[in-house]
C-alpha cells in the first residue's frame, strides 16, 4: 500500500491502495487531497460519514504534505499521519482546531520501510508494518502507553492485513518467506504468536484479500488454479476454496478486479455475503457486485467523482461510495441491497458468463420514484436521484474550514472486548483445493451452517475441476 512520489506513475487512487481511508466503524474517513493553487500541493483532509450530510474538513500542516505520507483516521475524529523523515519514520495525529489543525507527535521509526495496516476493530489502536531483509517488524503506532510499541518480528516480508475477528486479537498477513508467499495469522493476545492460515497448495502462492469476522467469508487470491485468480472460501470450513468463472481475471484485455468490502452481518450464510469490487478495464473504472450464492458479477457504472477502492458496507444493508467532484468535494453514494426483481432494457455491459446487467431509467410506478436506477436479479439498486451521474448532491457544497457550531462532540470510544478462548491451534480444518486436502489453521472460527456446508467427507473425493472452479 504504497505509492510513488512522481503523479502518472502510480496514482493516490491506483487499484493497490485506495484513495480514501475508512475508519473501522465508518465515522470519519481521511484522505491526501489536493489545493487549487499552482503548485498543487497535498493535504490531509478529514471526512465526517456519520451524520445526515457528509462533509470534508482541512487538516493542513506547516507545510504542504508527501504524496507518499499515510493517513489512518480514530474513531474519535483524529487522524493518525505516518511520515517519511529522511531515513526515519514520524508520527502525529492530527486534529481540528477552529480555524486552524492540532497536530499532536508520536514519536519516530528508523526502519527503511513503514506501511501502515487497515483500522484495526474498536477504531482506536493504529498498527504498521516494517519489512526488513529477512523479517518483518509489527508496531503498535497508536493507542500504547508511550508511543509507539514494538510488538513482534515476523519471519520473512509481510504486507496486506485482514482482521479476522471484532476484538482485534487476530491480525492476517501474506507472508513472503523461501520464494513462496502464504497468509499467516498472528494472535495479538497470545504473543503475537504466529500461525499458518491459508496453504491451498505447497507450491502455491496465497494471499487473503479481504475477511468477514460475522460470517467468516475470505476472498483470497491464488496461482493454484495455473494463474492468478479471486477465489472465496469459508474460515472454518471444510469445503475447498472456489475460484468463480466470473471473477477470472483473464476473461479480457487489462482487466483487474480487486475487492474492497464486505456485507456484514451475515451471521452463518457467507454465501449470501455481497462484495463490493473495483473493476479497472482500459474502459474506465466500474462497480462490481457479487455473491457466492450467485454465480455471476454484476458490473455498474460507478458514481461521477468515485475515489476508486474506497467503500463501506452498512449492517443495514447499504453500499456507501464517497466520491468528490468540483461542484460536490465531498460526497456518499449510498446504493440499497437487496433489490427486488424488474423490468430490464439493457443499457448496461455484458459481465460473468456472458450476462447482461440490465439497468433502465425507471419513471416511477409513485410519487418518490422518478430517475431510480433499478438492476435486475440479485444485484444492488443505486438510489441516486442524478441517473447521469449517479449520485446526489451534497446539502454540503463546500469544505468546511472546521467543526459545524452545532456538531456534536466525538463518541468516547470503549475497549474492544477480546475474543473468548479462540482455539487457534486446538483445531483445525481441511480446506481442500486441487486434489488432495490441505491445512488451514481456523483462527477464531465461526458457527457453521450444515445445512449449507455439507460432509466433510465429500471434500475429499471432489475432482480438481470442481474444486478449482464453478
Amino acid at each position: 500500500m504504497t505509492i510513488c512520489a512522481l503523479e502518472g506513475v502510480l496514482a493516490l487512487d491506483s487499484p493497490h491502495r485506495a484513495a480514501l481511508t475508512i475508519a473501522a466503524d465508518g465515522s470519519y474517513a481521511a484522505r491526501l487531497a489536493r489545493h487549487d493553487d499552482a503548485a498543487g500541493s497535498w493535504f490531509p483532509e478529514r471526512w465526517t460519514m456519520d451524520g445526515h450530510e457528509p462533509y470534508a474538513v482541512p487538516l493542513p500542516g506547516r507545510q504542504p504534505e508527501e504524496p507518499d505520507s499515510e493517513l489512518l483516521p480514530l474513531a474519535d475524529g483524529r487522524v493518525l499521519i505516518l511520515r517519511r523523515v529522511a531515513d526515519r519514520f514520524a508520527l502525529s495525529l492530527l486534529y481540528p482546531t477552529g480555524p486552524g489543525t492540532g497536530e499532536l507527535p508520536l514519536g519516530v521509526i528508523e526502519a527503511p520501510e513503514l506501511t501502515l495496516l487497515p483500522p484495526a476493530p474498536g477504531g482506536m489502536l493504529g498498527y504498521a508494518l516494517a519489512p526488513g531483509e529477512a523479517s518483518t517488524a509489527l508496531w503498535l503506532v497508536h493507542g500504547g502507553a508511550r508511543g509507539p510499541e514494538w510488538i513482534t518480528e515476523v519471519p520473512g516480508r509481510c504486507t496486506g492485513g485482514a482482521w479476522l475477528d471484532r476484538g482485534g486479537r487476530l491480525l492476517a498477513l501474506d507472508r513472503e518467506l523461501a520464494g513462496r508467499t502464504k497468509t499467516v495469522v498472528l494472535d495479538l493476545e497470545r504473543g503475537a504468536a504466529v500461525s499458518p492460515l491459508l496453504q491451498i497448495t505447497e507450491d502455491s502462492n496465497d494471499r487473503l484479500l479481504l475477511a468477514d469476522p460475522d460470517s467468516g467469508l475470505l476472498i483470497v487470491r491464488s496461482d493454484a488454479p495455473g494463474h492468478d485468480r479471486i477465489g472465496w472460501g469459508v474460515l472454518g470450513s471444510a469445503l475447498p476454496v472456489r475460484f468463480p468463472e466470473c471473477l477470472n481475471l483473464a476473461d479480457g484485455p487489462r482487466k483487474n478486479v480487486t475487492p474492497f468490502a464486505v456485507q456484514p452481518g451475515q451471521m452463518l450464510m457467507p454465501e449470501s455475503c455481497a462484495v463490493a469490487l473495483r473493476i479497472d478495464t482500459a474502459d474506465g473504472t466500474w462497480l462490481g457486485v457479487w455473491r457466492p450464492s450467485g454465480r455471476q458479477l454484476r458490473q455498474l457504472p460507478a458514481p461521477e467523482g468515485w475515489l476508486p477502492g474506497a467503500g463501506l458496507w452498512t449492517a443495514g444493508g447499504e453500499l456507501l461510495l464517497p466520491y468528490a467532484t468540483d461542484a460536490v468535494p465531498c460526497g456518499v453514494a449510498r446504493m440499497a441491497v437487496p433489490l427486488e426483481p424488474a423490468r430490464a432494457t439493457g443499457i448496461g455491459p455484458a459481465v460473468g458468463k456472458g450476462t447482461a446487467v440490465a439497468l433502465r431509467a425507471d419513471s416511477g410506478d409513485g410519487p418518490g420514484t422518478e430517475g431510480r436506477l433499478v438492476a435486475d436479479g440479485d444485484g444492488i439498486v443505486p438510489a441516486f436521484g442524478n441517473v447521469d451521474s449517479g449520485c446526489t448532491a451534497s446539502a454540503q457544497p463546500k469544505i468546511l474550514e472546521g467543526e459545524p457550531p452545532d456538531a456534536a462532540t466525538h463518541p468516547q470510544m470503549c475497549r474492544p472486548v477480546p475474543l473468548q478462548q479462540a482455539p487457534l491451534a486446538a483445531r483445525e480444518a481441511q480446506w481442500s483445493s486441487i486434489s488432495r486436502p490441505v491445512r488451514i489453521w481456523a483462527g477464531a472460527t465461526q458457527p457453521v451452517d450444515p445445512a449449507t456446508h455439507g460432509d466433510a467427507a465429500e471434500v475429499l473425493t471432489r475432482t480438481a475441476a470442481s474444486d478449482l472452479t464453478e
